[in-house]
């Protein structure tokens, strides 16, 4: 016989969303219970562990995941000298100990959260089954399984542009404060970058699928170059990848049977998609969705358009314009045109022609 295991609220990812949904479900008095399909917390990282000081996009990151503070950014288009900025800033964290901190914060408020446990189907009536054989119920669903969500695909709601990830992390040989990055025709959809963490550097790049065969040559490229300025170190210390929404926000609630599902994070498009930074886009969801499940769960029937009301006034017209230049760009490549560097320019957040209308 089939166990089956019932909760108000069941979580699918532990990362930053999940976990800070679960944290505000469980303190608001809700069972919940989480699942991931990694083994530990906060591994493999498959991120570049920048998290931007953004105007009513804060996120509050512990000293102890903190690993060095960024004053600038220096941007490179093409063979160009850097243009500096000194108003993009943020911290560069560990990222699998800020998992951590925020999964310990759920655990505290009450959540039962489990690894190494996969959700392999979810039916039409919100009831999922585990790869431990266990079948769940719960009264609401919350995915924050990433980009590929398998909850998100369960209501309709699917990530269909992506960018395709590479990143190594190297000997960084003397301090730098900047975040690097590199805008060229070669990266097409996307760009490079050099991350300063303390005594280590995440260099890294990101472009369309289509490209996604070039990523380690581009990232080996881009190595070198710092390489031969004398910035970093021959040594490769680890090396990740993965992808990234790109597509702009997705409708990020359904239903399933009598189930409310509510997305967070990736799963509901909320990355940036010409920054590429989702850790304030994770937390801040999370929590707006556990608040949510509590409410819905509480008798506010309007709880779920509350949510995506919430969701659009934070995120809505800083993701519009990412999708709209985004798609200009691209545009270019197709026509197979030249592409010039006001083109690059008018893509990066750190010129004024991004932000013209």
């Amino acid at each position: 016989m089939i166990a089956t295991l019932s909760c108000d609220v069941l979580i699918v990812g532990l990362g930053p969303s999940g976990c800070c949904a679960a944290a505000e479900a469980a303190a608001r008095g809700l069972e919940v219970l989480g699942i991931d399909r990694r083994r530990r917390p906060g591994e493999p990282v498959q991120c570049a562990e920048f998290v931007p000081a953004l105007m009513g996009q804060e996120v509050e990151t512990p000293s102890a995941v903190r690993r060095q503070p960024i004053t600038e950014m220096a941007t490179f288009v093409e063979n160009q000298p850097a243009d500096c900025r000194n108003d993009f800033r943020g911290q560069m964290i560990d990222r699998a100990e800020f998992d951590r901190h925020l999964l310990a914060e759920a655990c505290a408020s009450g959540a039962d959260c489990r690894f190494g446990i996969v959700l392999r189907a979810l039916d039409g009536n919100g009831i999922g089954l585990l790869s431990n054989g266990e079948l769940v119920s719960a009264r609401v669903i919350v995915g924050a399984d990433g980009p590929r969500s398998a909850v998100g695909a369960s209501i309709g709601q699917v990530n269909r542009q992506l960018v395709e990830t590479r990143q190594v992390t190297v000997p960084l040989s003397k301090p730098h404060y900047a975040t690097d990055i590199f805008l060229a025709t070669e990266l097409v959809g996307g760009y490079g970058w050099m991350f300063p963490k303390g005594a280590f550097a995440n260099i890294g790049a990101g472009v369309v699928p289509t490209a996604k065969a070039r990523l380690k040559r581009l990232v080996a490229d881009l190595h070198s170059r710092v390489l031969d300025e004398g910035r970093v170190g021959p040594e490769v210390i680890g090396h990740t990848g993965g992808a990234i929404p790109v597509g702009g926000m997705l409708k990020p609630f359904g239903r399933l049977g009598a189930a409310q599902v509510f997305l967070t994070g990736d799963a509901a498009g909320l990355t940036n998609p010409i920054t590429g930074a989702g850790i304030p886009a994770a937390v801040i969801s999370g929590g707006l969705a556990g608040q949510a499940a509590a409410a819905l769960l509480a008798g506010e029937t309007d709880a779920s358009g509350s949510y995506e009301e919430e969701l659009t006034d934070v995120f809505g017209g800083s993701l519009d314009r990412a999708v709209r230049r985004r798609r200009e760009i691209l545009a270019v490549h197709a026509d197979n045109q030249n592409l010039q560097l006001p083109d690059l320019r008018k893509t990066w957040i750190a010129y004024p022609e991004y932000w013209a209308a």
